[in-house]
């Protein structure tokens, strides 16, 4: 998280806004800002609300739109879990 909180910062440095400006354009508290920036700790809805200020959307909502396996037997689990509506 430390890495995103840096790009976080740097995006809103190079549109020259302060963290309080940020906060007002994207609609969460300016400590949000300040506590994601230096521990990288923010609620998902805050990260989503920034992402889409910075025109980072396609980019998030692509993070686990495939499948990613490792092995050939996690890739068999997979394959005969496609058609799963619940868990077990």
């Amino acid at each position: 998280m430390d890495r995103l909180a840096q790009n976080c910062k740097a995006r809103r440095l190079e549109k020259g806004y302060s963290r309080k400006t940020l906060a007002k354009i994207v609609g969460v508290p300016a400590p949000t800002i300040a506590r994601f920036e230096q521990s990288g700790n923010i609620s998902l809805k805050s990260l989503c609300m920034l992402v889409i200020e910075f025109d980072f959307f396609d980019e998030l909502s692509a993070i686990m739109d495939h499948t990613k396996y490792t092995t050939s037997a996690e890739l068999e689990q997979i394959n005969q879990n496609n058609n799963r509506r619940r868990g077990r």
